[in-house]
């Protein structure tokens, strides 16, 4: 019953925060504003003249950058909750592989060559290297012959710190695109446009697809990998699908909006403690309570320090970073 009652109140709830934080913001909306361009754009109608003046910033701006901000908050929970059912960790979180570290170097390298100043130069290149990073990941896992999710783990980590390292240097020797790397590598949502919005939905659905086929699977594997083996699901297999879906999000997340810390950690456990462990049930409530959680990050981003805006990341972090050390501090004292 509270399931199905959660499922109901949760897209009310997100679609009716997403319409109440549009409004505010460094320009402020009228509510018949909204109401009226969003109609007439649904309709295909022109804009009433007196409402002219906000159109570019309620549908070029401010409606990209909130559903962008939706669309990467359920993708990161839910890749954080595939990471932990898959490592059987609830510390895991999606950007340990090292995909984020691969999409922070190819944007390093976009800004610094001037490739910021074509449209999409810094995502394509940050996707690119992000999908080289998981492309190098599993070819030294398999050069090793040691094909176990365990060995990834290892790799990604291992190149993770590597690449870390590499973008730290870039920093330190092109220091006139430090400000604009840097804010990069704490994620922002600030200039989307609906293309972005697209490709990132397409994504979304194309991943979230598969993951949620392998979700059953997944439960099953929680039991242990013999008694999974016995029941008929092939481990390896479930394993090694779960990890590529959900890391090719993660590249896409990471590549259209930057790195986004602690969604895919807290949000998953959050779900778990309320709704158990289903991943099914997991990764919808996931989808929904990342959306959230990243819509009201973005909204604090862009209107605590008009007319300045902060990094989405450092929101998150410093939500994510206290919940975190309790996480740990829970887990140590249960031992």
């Amino acid at each position: 019953m509270k399931q199905r009652l959660a499922i109901i109140l949760a897209p009310i709830i997100l679609l009716a925060s997403a319409v109440a934080v549009s409004l505010v913001g460094a320009v402020h909306i009228p509510a018949e504003a909204l109401w009226t361009i969003l109609k007439a754009k649904v309709c295909g109608h022109s804009v009433p003249e007196q409402w002219q003046m906000y159109e570019i910033t309620v549908w070029n701006l401010r409606f990209p950058r909130i559903l962008l901000s939706m669309l990467a908050g359920g993708a990161l929970a839910v890749c954080g909750a595939a990471f932990q059912s898959i490592f059987r960790n609830p510390v895991c979180d999606p950007y340990i592989l090292g995909i984020s570290s691969g999409a922070s170097l190819g944007a390093a390298f976009a800004i610094i060559v001037g490739l910021d100043a074509f449209m999409f130069g810094i995502p394509a290149a940050a996707l690119v290297t992000a999908l080289l990073t998981l492309l190098l990941i599993f070819g030294i896992s398999l050069a090793g012959n040691r094909k176990s999710v365990e060995t990834i783990l290892l790799v990604g980590i291992a190149l993770n710190f590597l690449i870390s390292a590499v973008v730290t240097l870039l920093m330190v020797l092109h220091q006139e695109s430090l400000e604009q790397i840097i804010f990069w590598t704490m994620g922002s949502f600030a200039s989307c446009s609906w293309l972005e919005v697209g490709g990132l939905a397409v994504m979304l659905l194309f991943c979230g697809f598969f993951l949620f086929f392998y979700s059953k699977n997944l439960n099953i594997m929680q039991l242990g990998d013999e008694t999974a083996q016995t029941s008929g699901v092939n481990v390896k297999k479930t394993s090694y699908a779960v990890l590529i879906f959900a890391s090719l999000l993660i590249a896409g997340t990471v590549a259209t909006c930057g790195v986004i810390g602690f969604v895919g950690l807290i949000i998953p456990h959050i779900v778990r403690l309320i709704f158990g462990n289903n991943n099914r049930t997991v990764f919808t409530f996931s989808l929904f309570f990342g959306a959230f959680f990243c819509l009201l990050a973005d909204t604090l981003a862009r209107t605590v320090a008009v007319p300045a805006e902060l990094p989405v990341g450092s929101i998150t972090a410093i939500v994510g970073a206290p919940y975190f050390i309790s996480l740990l501090l829970s887990q140590k004292s249960r031992k």
